[in-house]
């Protein structure tokens, strides 16, 4: 299992993802599932993966094939980010049309970023190769461990939260996940673009003891214990 969050903001783009991968408790690695494309200047697109690590890698691999021989449509070329979603899609049939059917190989995406000349997008491209878009109603997306991370999104998170807000946000969220679920796990992958800029980040990877994801784990139970000790107690009747 996995984790991964990406948002669609007014002011751009945050993305984090978890790499930690399991068969089992004794056979646990690390392997990176946030993927950068792009040229610098003229398109960014940002490809998260969950699901079966070996779908996943079949679909980036060819994805970077298909860029490097220039040969037909890739991420490079496709006119916009709808196409590139679905071309991504498409890739993913591909892959699991060679699989054993009765044999769950299945994988889902986040597909994020921006291509001059349209507006940023973001897209969760389902198993099947379908997907849908992000709104300003519906500006984030989470694939794999979703539900342990899901209620800070939803009360903290809106589509004009700046971009330093929804980071720490999804850290926040990615904290309550890998509390509650030993499939996820630190290193972290993130990478935040700002609208327009296309300029293609770099990107961080955070360790245990990188001192601002400490920070924000302290913080946050520290918060949570004192906003808990300061409720007031339930009245008297409820212990009736």
């Amino acid at each position: 299992m996995t984790y991964c969050v990406a948002m669609r903001l007014a002011e751009g783009v945050v993305c984090v993802s978890d790499s930690r991968t399991n068969a089992g408790v004794d056979h646990i690695a690390v392997f990176r599932k946030l993927h950068r494309f792009g040229i610098d200047g003229e398109r960014v697109i940002v490809l998260q993966s969950a699901g079966n690590l070996a779908t996943s890698q079949s679909v980036v691999t060819l994805l970077r094939q298909r860029i490097n021989s220039d040969e037909g449509v890739h991420l490079d070329n496709v006119p916009t980010m709808f196409e590139a979603a679905r071309l991504v899609g498409k890739t993913l049939r591909e892959v699991l049309a060679h699989e054993d059917i009765d044999r769950d190989f299945s994988c889902s995406f986040l597909l994020s970023g921006q291509i001059a000349g349209e507006a940023p997008q973001l897209y969760n491209i389902y198993p099947q190769g379908n997907f849908i878009a992000a709104t300003e109603d519906t500006p984030y997306f989470q694939i794999g461990e979703s539900k342990y991370g899901k209620p800070i999104l939803d009360r903290a998170l809106n589509y004009q939260q700046s971009l330093e807000k929804a980071l720490r946000c999804a850290l926040i969220s990615f904290d309550s996940t890998i509390r509650s679920n030993l499939s996820v796990g630190t290193p972290l992958d993130l990478l935040v673009y700002r609208n327009d800029s296309l300029h293609l980040p770099t990107g961080r990877r955070l360790y245990d003891d990188d001192p601002y994801w400490a920070m924000i784990r302290t913080q946050w139970s520290e918060g949570l214990k004192q906003a808990m000790a300061n409720m007031p107690p339930p009245p008297e009747e409820y212990w009736v």
